[in-house]
């Protein structure tokens, strides 16, 4: 196999998970992508208008991340998980007050009024 095969080969797959309609500024709403359920925050207007983040809360194992309050501390964008209140940056999830919590992310991006996830 070639080098430009290869490169060719690592591009990651893009999946329509809803449509930016579905989204709700400044806050989260959650989809379904290979069996997970996904948290999706939406800040219009910021550098990074869309991350995608695990919507299970890694303490209580509840299905609650996409209910929390979207924030900013000292310019990391967080999302305050809604029964621990622990923060969790919404750029790589991990957990600004405990290391051992940490939540998966994924690339999302916003494409011709889809919202898309890479797989």
């Amino acid at each position: 196999m070639s080098a430009v095969n290869r490169i060719q080969s690592a591009e990651p797959e893009w999946i329509t998970l809803c449509q930016e309609g579905d989204l709700v500024p400044f806050s989260g709403v959650v989809a379904w992508h290979q069996g997970r359920q996904v948290a999706l925050f939406y800040l219009p207007g910021q550098s990074t208008e869309l991350y995608a983040v695990d919507n299970r809360d890694p303490r209580s194992g509840a299905q609650v991340i996409g209910r929390g309050l979207i924030g900013d501390l000292s310019g990391e964008p967080v999302v305050a998980a809604p029964l621990y209140k622990q923060h969790f940056s919404l750029r790589d999830g991990r957990c600004l007050e405990d290391p051992a919590q940490m939540l998966s992310t994924w690339p999302v991006r916003l494409r011709q009024g889809r919202v898309e996830i890479a797989s």
